[in-house]
């Protein structure tokens, strides 16, 4: 990661709902914003203080991880900084795994990024209403 940029696990309802707009996603009420933040697990890449690039998980904490998030400002892209966002999600995700442990981590991938999340063991499912859903069982054996 580039010298600048710093890694945290918190960001501000406000800077997440720029971040949202700036990649054309639909944004949330404050409050709603706020209690998905509040009930998530966040990696923030920033630069010079400035979020860049965002990870949100939301989990049961037994079998179910959604990856709510993987966002990387327009002007940040192409430097590696989705991977290395997707690289801390999954090695927290296979942290939480004990023997005779599953998880299934789902994501929804944004249109044509399908390949980008293949990369970490994801199989495209395709769907009427939504671009292709994905997901994938993990256990500990397969590390």
């Amino acid at each position: 990661m580039n010298n600048d940029f710093e890694l945290t696990n918190t960001i501000d309802v406000q800077d997440y709902l720029n971040m949202r707009a700036a990649v054309g996603w639909k944004t949330f009420a404050i409050e709603q914003a706020t209690e998905g933040l509040k009930n998530s697990i966040i990696w923030c890449i920033r630069d010079k203080g400035k979020p860049i690039a965002l990870g949100r998980i939301v989990t049961d904490h037994g079998y179910i991880v959604y990856i709510a998030d993987v966002i990387v400002l327009p002007e940040y892209q192409g430097q590696g900084l989705g991977r290395q966002i997707m690289e801390n999600i999954m090695k927290y995700i296979k942290a939480q795994l004990k023997p005779g442990y599953r998880i299934m981590a789902v994501l929804v991938s944004a249109e044509n990024k399908e390949g980008f999340y293949e990369k970490f063991g994801f199989i495209k499912r395709p769907s009427e209403i939504f671009g292709p859903g994905m997901h994938q069982w993990l256990t500990l054996e397969e590390q």
